[in-house]
């Protein structure tokens, strides 16, 4: 049997490879999950899961925002290496919004590209957020499938200033949002996370009729503000509007499992499900998520930025019951599932990613450091037990006194600071076990502290030494670039007048 091979030490190349099926969602917190002690206990299905698989207890992103966190995912490399970042402003939070001329580049190489090689068929279902323009479309880059679209569901846009986000089916917009596919933004109806559900079902139900082995990322966007949910879901939970988009999640998440199993393939279908980012308490509550005992939440480098849920279910391979305290990341998704096909990771670039199956498989613990970055800056690192954070900045006063608040209803005095403060040269630390919450720093004069920063210390230099970054591809806005004709627009009449082109520097106040 399969899990003997694994269990032996043989690899993937000894079986047949497994399909690989990635759950990534929108600004979920840790604390959205009944597994994760949220109180109403309303993700049952998940919770199921993490009791049938095993539960990462220190799972992190690479970046407490959308897009560079999904461009690390599929390419196993922090942003700032990938090109996911801008110079513009000093560790500013930069993502892709309709403007961006960036994007994806074509020397970066993407997981689909390279499960291609070992006969995978993918598809990318929900918000690609890479890049909109044409050289930076997802079927370029290893997926062979696409329903969603290249933003966020933000919107309704006026189609003179901002045109509504399209919808793409593979090549082709079939539609826009707020016209075609209708999100109430009264009432958060809306039934995309059933289209997206049932996109999943369909094409896993076909990949097993044609026995190919598949690789499909479901990247849906429910749980990111403006949030919905669809009709049967409005009102059932305790927790509101936000809840209620759960809930939905959660029930969807539950069928795909179920539909796994009645296959027959749940035995060859490795699951994994996280968030690209910590939950969106600028939202909060009624629009936003749990970040659980954490400080902060999505845009900063405290642990509410950027701890995430993360669950990993394989039935006959992952014993039930598991809790990990291994320090994760989603590149390591990318590690992981190359080794999952019998693929090595590309040789000729830094790949930042480490491959989970002895953990997962064998419950092994791989020491590794966990890198913090905000824009071009490392904010904090996680060696151990330990976090010291080098820089310590929530958003600027001028936001703040906007009524922009990442950390609401928290304040560590001089750790959640709304000036950028360097610690460089006296980083604060944290015991991550003891204090959760990065309540209470450790006192510089203190054994504990000197030793831990001995070790820190040269994890960070070595770091900092042999770090390339990659071209910024978040720099450089151009009204000229959003979505005005994408392709297939002519066969609806969806077509906008495209503005003259006047790139500008892209500014990104936090």
């Amino acid at each position: 049997p399969l899990c003997l091979c694994w269990a032996l030490g043989l690899g993937p190349a000894a079986a047949a490879a497994p399909n690989i099926l990635l759950l990534l969602m929108d600004d979920m917190g840790w604390g959205d999950l009944g597994a994760f002690g949220e109180p109403s206990k309303e993700t049952p299905n998940l919770d199921q899961m993490a009791a049938e698989g095993m539960l990462f207890l220190d799972f992190y992103t690479a970046n407490p925002l959308c897009s560079p966190s999904r461009a690390a995912l599929l390419t196993g490399r922090l942003p700032v290496r990938n090109g996911f970042y801008t110079t513009n402003a000093h560790a500013r939070n930069a993502y892709t919004p309709q403007d961006i001329v960036g994007g994806i580049q074509d020397s970066e190489l993407l997981l689909p590209e390279l499960l291609k090689k070992a006969g995978y068929i993918n598809k990318i279902i929900g918000k690609w957020h890479l890049g909109h323009r044409p050289q930076f479309h997802p079927l370029k880059h290893g997926f062979d499938e696409w329903f969603g679209s290249p933003n966020c569901h933000f919107g309704p846009y006026d189609n003179r200033e901002h045109p509504n986000i399209p919808v793409y089916r593979d090549w082709e917009m079939i539609g826009r949002y707020y016209e075609d596919f209708k999100i109430d933004l009264k009432t958060g109806e809306a039934n995309l996370t059933q289209l997206y559900l049932q996109e999943a079902l369909d094409f896993i139900s076909k990949q097993q009729a044609s026995q190919q082995p598949f690789f499909l990322y479901w990247a849906i966007d429910a749980t990111h503000a403006p949030v919905y949910a669809s009709k049967q879901f409005l009102g059932t939970s305790q927790r509101g509007l936000y809840g209620d988009a759960v809930r939905e999640i959660d029930d969807s998440i539950g069928k795909i499992l179920r539909h796994l199993q009645q296959l027959g393939i749940s035995e060859n279908t490795f699951v994994f499900f996280t968030s690209d980012n910590g939950a969106a308490l600028i939202s909060a509550p009624k629009q936003g998520g749990s970040n659980g005992p954490f400080l902060c939440g999505k845009q900063t480098t405290f642990e509410g930025g950027m701890r995430e849920p993360a669950i990993a279910w394989w039935p006959g391979h992952i014993p039930a019951g598991g809790v990990s305290h291994q320090l994760g990341n989603v590149m390591d998704l990318f590690t992981t599932s190359l080794s999952l096909a019998g693929l090595q990771p590309p040789s000729d670039r830094q790949i930042d990613g480490i491959d989970l199956l002895p953990v997962i498989l064998q419950g092994k613990l791989i020491d590794r450091p966990i890198f913090y970055y905000r824009g071009n800056e490392m904010m904090a690192v996680r060696v151990g037990l330990y976090k010291a954070h080098y820089w310590t900045w929530s958003n600027s006063w001028e936001e703040y006194g906007k009524g922009t608040d990442f950390c609401p209803g928290q304040s560590v005095s001089g750790v959640t600071t709304h000036t950028q403060e360097e610690h460089t040269h006296l980083p604060l630390l944290f015991h991550l076990g003891r204090d959760p919450g990065e309540k209470f720093p450790l006192s510089f004069a203190s054994e504990e502290y000197q030793q831990a920063m001995e070790r820190i210390s040269g994890i960070v230099q070595q770091h900092k030494d042999t770090l390339v970054p990659g071209e910024p591809q978040l720099n450089v806005c151009d009204k000229a670039v959003m979505n005005w004709s994408p392709p297939g627009c002519e066969k609806l009449g969806k077509c906008l007048k495209v503005p003259e082109s006047d790139p500008e520097k892209c500014s990104w106040p936090h």
